[in-house]
């Protein structure tokens, strides 16, 4: 009996030890591709070999590779969901109505059998063996012939044959701006397995979550396109087309192609956009890193492009200080895509934009690289974490870059996110990318509650402790995969606070804020939560005599307090519907939040100018 005991404490040491051992990991890919592309058809064939490290605690029977492209075939998933929400993506569709009566119509519906995308598996081997795979829409299953053990490695190697589709969403040919290829989304593309399981949902219309890894890619293309995207070019020499020595690219017959060699490290994607009309321009940024600009040669956008190559260096420069040093050394703004979209090391944005718009979208897509590329947060079910706080800091980017001296650069992502409050179509942050009921919801979710979610966390920890958050965010978490518990617990360590109510009752429910004043009376002034969300609350009062005084009440379940000069009173339970200020001089005006950095849903009630010297025996605030 001892010995069975002694054996079983040994056992659970030893998996308390292992699970201590894995607090944190993630796997890890090498990509080596090499793809022969028919600028005529939009068909090309691929080679890849993938090595695949298990860096997890678990022994995998299979593996999960998404096929983005067979999203647009008539009937895939994407198309029925196109045809039945109620206000579709207007690029994905077409009106068939009139102006004042609009009836949609999926594009992918409408899609002929050339015009459609596809990824079709060939063949694929395990270390050398075939194995089998099912193809499940958008999700190509491979069943292990010999399951891959924690800390192993095991190579994978694949033919495959595409066709780009029409430029419908994101990647595709011939885009409205006569953008011939734009290649994202392009190439079988393994699952993230974490410690919450396989990310292998079927591609509907939105985000992603990828792997890291080194990739190297070959593309043979006609001699007259011009490429960028993802990753350093190895062959310059040999191409041409802007990158070096353009004169001298190589010479050869009508039709030949030209082979385009390209390394990416560290990365969790590749993407490519190929055109043969690219201008091609580069500067160099702070830190040496060359910024790389592709567009068309078309005189109604050159000079706006022209334009626009300052101002993303000092975009860089911004984002360098107020979030952490871009680790690469190179960046690519191409024009491509439907609108603007991020990817590794380049992004994909329209370029027939007015110089605003086209600063404004290249800022957002840049600020990407670090809100998802390096602070690489599952895009699939963390949606805010990406587009929210890229919102929140190309916004301030913008707000310096263009001198705009805004006191609140985030003011119409508040006035997005309480539009959506008020509006009775919110969802909880929660909710998965692709699941919202509205895309109009997911938008003033993902964007604008999304970056409210940080800008208020100024006005709960301070402006000081939220510069110092995003800075230890990046520090800890680049080249990782946070979740919404990581930028919590960062912002808890740097402020000392507890914050877990604020995750809780911004991301994970609906609640909204909403303070008021209730009654003024004999100089005591006693506020009402009228929202479900509670908070710590600033307070300024204008007395008759011409003097003001700022009042802080914290909120009781933070157990701390944000630095300020205020007047700092007792705290505020959750539990009681009311506070009482007890001023000092007779009150002349009264405000709930000067600064209007808490996302009050109804600010009608927050203010409150009182007539004459004399003070009333008691003033109940309507509204």
């Amino acid at each position: 009996m001892k010995k069975l005991i002694l054996t079983s404490l040994l056992c659970l040491c030893i998996v308390s030890l292992s699970a201590q051992s894995h607090s944190y990991w993630q796997q890890h890919v090498d990509y080596t591709m090499d793809i022969d592309m028919d600028v005529n058809t939009y068909q090309y064939k691929g080679n890849q070999k993938l090595v695949y490290t298990n860096n997890s605690p678990d022994d995998l029977d299979k593996v999960f590779y998404h096929l983005f492209f067979n999203a647009f075939q008539p009937g895939s998933n994407m198309d029925v969901r196109l045809q039945n929400i109620d206000d579709p993506d207007k690029r994905m569709v077409e009106n068939v109505g009139s102006k004042y009566r609009p009836v949609y119509e999926s594009r992918i519906a409408k899609l002929k059998p050339n015009e459609i995308g596809y990824q079709k598996i060939l063949s694929l081997k395990q270390d050398g063996k075939p194995v089998k795979f099912e193809v499940i829409g958008t999700i190509l299953k491979v069943t292990l012939n010999t399951p891959l053990a924690s800390g192993k490695k095991s190579t994978f190697e694949m033919v495959w044959e595409a066709q780009v589709p029409l430029q419908i969403r994101r990647n595709g040919r011939n885009s409205k701006e006569g953008i011939a290829l734009s290649m994202a989304q392009w190439f079988p593309k393994i699952a993230e397995y974490d410690f919450e399981g396989w990310s292998a949902r079927e591609y509907i219309a939105r985000e992603f979550h990828g792997v890291w890894g080194d990739y190297d890619v070959t593309i043979h293309i006609d001699k007259d396109y011009t490429i960028g995207g993802t990753g350093y070019l190895q062959n310059a020499q040999e191409v041409g087309h802007g990158y070096e020595n353009p004169d001298k690219k190589m010479k050869l017959p009508e039709g030949e192609k030209l082979t385009w060699h390209f390394k990416a490290p560290n990365v969790h994607d590749f993407t490519w956009a190929a055109d043969p009309e690219y201008i091609h321009d580069k500067i160099i940024a702070e830190n040496d890193v060359e910024l790389h600009f592709f567009y068309k040669n078309d005189s109604t956008i050159t000079k706006n492009w022209k334009l626009l190559q300052p101002k993303t260096a000092d975009i860089l420069s911004y984002f360098n200080k107020h979030i952490g040093q871009y680790p690469y050394k190179q960046y690519s703004v191409i024009q491509g895509g439907d609108g603007g979209m991020e990817y590794a090391m380049c992004t994909l944005i329209t370029g027939g934009r007015n110089l605003g718009s086209l600063i404004g979208v290249t800022a957002h897509e840049f600020a990407h690289t670090w809100f998802q590329f390096l602070l690489a947060t599952n895009e699939t079910k963390h949606e805010w974490m990406d587009e929210g706080f890229t919102s929140y800091i190309s916004g301030r980017a913008m707000n310096e870059v263009m001198e705009r001296k805004s006191s609140n650069p985030a003011s119409g992502s508040y006035r997005g996110y309480i539009g959506l409050a008020n509006s009775g179509k919110e969802q909880p942050l929660t909710t998965y990318a692709d699941h919202y009921k509205y895309n109009s919801a997911y938008g003033a979710a993902a964007y604008s509650k999304g970056a409210v979610f940080l800008a208020q966390l100024e006005y709960v920890i301070g402006k000081e402790n939220l510069a110092k958050t995003i800075h230890k965010y990046f520090e800890d978490f680049s080249f990782k995969h946070p979740t919404p518990n990581d930028i919590k617990r960062t912002a808890e360590k740097v402020s000392g606070m507890q914050l877990d109510w604020y995750l809780n009752e911004f991301a994970k429910t609906t609640h909204t804020i909403d303070f008021g004043i209730k009654v003024v009376a004999n100089k005591n002034i006693t506020l009402e939560r009228i929202g479900k969300m509670p908070m710590p609350v600033d307070v300024t009062v204008n007395y008759t005599d011409g003097t003001s005084e700022d009042f802080y009440i914290p909120l009781q379940m933070m157990l701390g307090q944000k630095p300020t000069q205020a007047t700092v009173l007792s705290n505020w339970a959750w539990v009681h519907p009311t506070y009482t200020i007890k001023a000092s001089k007779d009150i002349k005006s009264v405000e709930i939040d000067p600064s209007q950095l808490m996302a009050d849903v109804d600010r009608t009630n927050n203010v409150i100018e009182l007539v004459g010297e004399e003070q009333p025996a008691d003033l109940e605030v309507k509204n």
